[in-house]
């Protein structure tokens, strides 16, 4: 199945309209994103490191950590997992490391960043890059690395606010001639940079959409007609799970009963579809 991933999502970043990409932190996010029928998903490092620890996205959560998420996703959902993988969790020997073990874990792209370590969140102040010397040889490593030549390798640099504009595009054509599929020109401030990424860089492109982030918001056609591949919405599930999530108890801790928030629960029989439960009830019956 991973072959055939790795193809259909070239063809959806070839095709540069503008596929809305959500996020999932977990396998039970997947299995919503790929019920509601959008295209493929990423495995967002930031909504892992929250959900799973419980503490902020600065470099904390390891590689094996992650690679886990990744296989328990692909156990349960068909479509594309475009992986973020931080900063590839080393040296290009970690990388080298890093691309394998995520590959046959059933990533169909994974996300490399030219962040110092530890990293940040790409909305955090206080970020710092390595030299683009070092960043090229992590995506030639992560080029070489792969075992399908049709995973995708995604390079994501945040030198826009530490380095300026200019630089950060000059390091992204630089890991585009390294060997990298995509480029992720992280959190560009004004819309006359936004337009001018996908003009200036030949490879397919995201853009990352965060609420309260520091890119300007700006409407899904409009994005569609600069050219770019994706849009990127990391962290929509978890930010609208965890304020499900307070709304619902706090009116259980205040009122002790969950009959005026009623609405707000998905039913008992929906959450046995969402995880399959009636599948397992096929083998329960195929093996007794």
């Amino acid at each position: 199945m991973n072959k055939n991933c790795n193809r259909r999502l070239r063809e959806i970043l070839s095709a540069r309209e503008a596929v809305l990409l959500p996020g999932a932190s977990n396998a039970l996010t997947a299995r919503i994103i790929e019920d509601l029928g959008f295209k493929a998903i990423y495995v967002t490092g930031a909504g892992v490191t929250n959900t799973f620890l419980g503490v902020p996205d600065i470099g904390l959560i390891s590689m094996t950590e992650l690679a886990n998420h990744v296989s328990a996703m692909r156990d349960v959902v068909a479509l594309p997992l475009i992986v973020d993988a931080d900063t590839g969790f080393g040296n290009p020997l970690n990388v080298t490391r890093t691309i394998r073990v995520l590959e046959r874990s059933g990533a169909n792209a994974i996300q490399l960043e030219d962040q110092e370590f530890p990293k940040r969140c790409g909305h955090f102040s206080g970020k710092g890059v390595i030299a683009s010397t070092d960043m090229v040889q992590k995506i030639r490593a992560a080029a070489d690395a792969r075992i399908d030549p049709d995973l995708v390798i995604v390079a994501r640099t945040d030198a826009i606010a530490t380095h300026g504009f200019e630089d950060a595009m000059e390091r992204a054509a630089a890991y585009i001639e390294a060997g990298a599929d995509m480029t992720f020109v992280e959190a560009p401030r004004i819309k006359e940079q936004i337009v001018e990424i996908p003009r200036r860089l030949k490879a397919p492109q995201f853009i990352n959409i965060v609420a309260g982030g520091l890119t300007p918001v700006i409407a899904l056609d409009e994005l569609k007609n600069m050219g770019y591949s994706m849009i990127l919405y990391a962290n929509a599930a978890l930010q609208a799970s965890v304020a499900g999530m307070q709304k619902v108890l706090k009116h259980l801790k205040e009122h002790g009963s969950l009959d005026e928030v009623s609405a707000e629960l998905v039913s008992f029989e929906e959450r046995q579809r969402l995880v399959g439960k009636t599948d397992y009830d096929a083998l329960e019956r195929k093996y007794s």
